[in-house]
């Protein structure tokens, strides 16, 4: 059965978002009613983007793995190869749109950080799969 996890949102991230929308709209604004309407398409593109991110943000426990989906990207981690999962507010890119975070140790020093809005669940669903592959 697979399980699927939301991503927390911090809510001054989308501030800044819908903030910057605002600020770009205004700012192409008179080239638009210029008539230089192409002006615009740049700014619909990047904030298409944005929300793409924002609605496909998510992590599913499918079997032995997790997969991690943030728009047109997508990692896949094995359960049985995770080292190690700590907290963290580390602000890097990530697919995770909190800085509530965990960061995710794997194979061979590689990692990945999420911010699951159920942390506790899948810290409990990890759990109990790396304790059924060890037994």
């Amino acid at each position: 059965m697979n399980q699927r996890f939301a991503s927390k949102v911090d809510t001054w991230l989308v501030v800044v978002i819908v903030a910057s929308f605002g600020v770009s709209v205004l700012a192409t604004a008179p080239s638009f009613l210029n008539g230089m309407w192409w002006v615009g398409i740049p700014v619909i593109l990047i904030y298409g983007f944005v929300i793409w991110i924002f609605r496909t943000t998510y992590y599913v426990i499918e079997g032995s793995e997790l997969l991690v989906r943030s728009g047109p990207f997508r990692w896949r981690v094995t359960i049985s190869e995770i080292d190690d999962i700590l907290p963290t507010r580390n602000p890097l890119s990530s697919p995770a749109l909190s800085l509530d975070r965990l960061k995710i140790s794997y194979s061979n020093g590689r990692s990945i950080m999420i911010s699951p809005a159920d942390r506790e669940g899948f810290l409990k669903a990890i759990e109990g799969l790396r304790r059924r592959g060890s037994g």
